[in-house]
């Protein structure tokens, strides 16, 4: 291979920063035409278009025949919430066709296959320097030839154009189709490399991310995108099915039966608080806020924290003082953060609504005899298997705006408290939440703290979230994304 200059790989690099800014964009729908022409020069030609069995709708597929079937995710590590979509849908296949087998291949950790994006390739070319086109997918097409997939689903946004260009070659040299599948593992918004145009179908969460498909799309009307909802685990689904609805009598009897198994008190509300896998952020501040509002109005409660790897705050939460805590910050004047350099524009009339009310109910409590007088528990976890559980017996959910967090919270009817987001991926998760109606976002820990506590002293308010999460809750997305791409993977199997 011909010695590439250091110059040449600035130029680079200079080229591909702004391109991937721009790939990373989707709010400027002319930025997005603009790529979809070059991707469209890129594309042309390499890959012939792919019949699909029309579908728009999962409603009502029904397998006709199972078969074991070799399934292949592409992934790459960059956050657990594709490897966890991976895993859902294979339990799936493994459920619907017994014997069935699935492996995850992350291209670029174990491999070394450093995926290009279309505007990539049209870039690379440009240089004329170095053909990493014919390389990359050379190393590609062996790595997937050694899996000999029966279907391959990709469940991450550079998963999609190179791999598929692989398979395609290898289809041809098997004369027979490998059908190749896009599960969308974003929720409210995503990268426009995720909606390539030539897979056999394209499975998005949200309408949001529909309409998303719909515009970055080069056939208009096209019939291979899917609303499935995002893929989370089979424990959710039945949880879902046990609790129903959660705001019914029967739906009460049966999350009251949880809190008893899991060592609550059952005549307290549980408030569930998460940071993620690694227990990370501010979970002490609001944990603190949580206890002291509570506290103060009165409310009874139970906080219950998963603190992931995060040992130091389990222990510290087991001993904490929290009577000098909740003495503390009952004097401390409100604090905000002088500079933000990622977060949503406050609401402040939403804000001044919301303290108001806890004014309101502060002054309540005082009269009544309650203020400062709440029986809170505070509850820390480490690691826990049983999530679905928890999450039934919980009243509100206080977390991170992840994706797959906000899919299994709607799924069992559980009202949202958003506290952060990474920005570009999951700002839009925020909306989604906030456009359906089963929560909020705040990222002060007052705040936080004062919305629930007026949450947790309005039943009536609290119903309202919970049934508009039931609404938005696809408990058996996986199982449908699964029975529609195996009875499509078995008919071709069978031409």
């Amino acid at each position: 291979m011909k010695r590439t200059s250091a110059g040449t790989w600035l130029a680079y690099v200079l080229l591909l920063i702004p391109a991937s800014l721009a790939l990373a964009s989707n709010q400027n729908p002319s930025a997005r035409l603009s790529l979809r022409r070059i991707f469209g020069k890129v594309s042309g030609g390499g890959a012939q278009e792919i019949n699909t069995l029309d579908a728009t709708s999962l409603s009502g597929v029904t397998i006709t025949e199972t078969r074991p079937l070799k399934v292949l995710f592409l992934s790459a590590d960059t956050g657990g919430g594709h490897r966890a979509s991976a895993e859902a849908l294979g339990k799936q296949f493994a459920i619907q066709f017994p014997g069935s087998t699935y492996e995850l291949a992350d291209l670029w950790t174990d491999h070394g296959v450093y995926i290009l994006s279309p505007i990539e390739y049209q870039i690379e070319r440009s240089l004329r320097q170095f053909s990493l086109e014919s390389y990359l997918l050379g190393r590609l097409y062996k790595r997937i030839e050694s899996h000999d997939p029966d279907v391959i689903v990709s469940v991450h946004p550079t998963m999609n154009h190179a791999p598929l260009r692989a398979v395609q070659k290898l289809s041809k040299k098997r004369g027979k189709h490998i059908p190749f599948f896009t599960v969308v593992t974003d929720l409210g918004s995503g990268h426009c490399m995720w909606f390539e145009k030539k897979v056999n179908k394209l499975y998005v969460a949200s309408q949001r991310l529909y309409k998303l498909a719909e515009e970055e799309a080069v056939h208009p009307g096209r019939k291979n995108i899917v609303m499935a909802g995002l893929p989370i685990r089979h424990g959710f689904s039945v949880q879902a099915e046990k609790l129903g609805d959660r705001n019914s009598l029967e739906g009460k009897a049966y999350q009251k039966s949880i809190k008893e198994e899991l060592g609550f008190n059952t005549e307290k509300p549980v408030v569930l608080v998460m940071g993620g896998g690694e227990g990370v952020g501010s979970l002490s501040d609001i944990v603190n806020q949580l206890y002291t509002k509570l506290t103060t109005i009165g409310v009874d409660a139970t906080i219950c924290v998963v603190c992931g790897r995060n040992e130091k705050l389990k222990a510290d939460l087991e001993t904490r003082d929290w009577d000098a805590i909740a003495e503390k910050l009952s004097t401390d004047k409100k604090r905000r953060r002088l500079f933000r350099f990622f977060g949503r524009k406050v609401d402040k009339k939403h804000m001044q609504s919301i303290e108001n009310t806890y004014q309101l109910a502060t002054e309540t409590a005082d009269e009544n005899g309650k203020k400062g007088k709440g029986d809170v528990d505070v509850v820390g976890l480490g690691f826990i298997t049983n999530m679905p559980e928890y999450m039934v017996a919980a009243d509100v959910l206080v977390t991170k705006a992840g994706p797959g967090t906000i899919a299994e919270a709607a799924s069992v009817g559980l009202p949202v408290m958003l506290t952060s987001y990474l920005p570009g991926q999951e700002a839009g998760n925020v909306d989604v939440v906030l456009e359906s109606g089963y929560g909020d976002y705040c990222e002060e820990p007052i705040d936080i703290a004062k919305t629930v506590s007026v949450w947790l002293q309005d039943s009536e308010l609290l119903t309202s979230l919970s049934m508009a999460a039931q609404r938005s809750g696809r408990p058996d997305a996986a199982d449908e994304i699964v029975r529609d791409i195996g009875s499509q993977t078995v008919a071709w199997l069978k031409l």
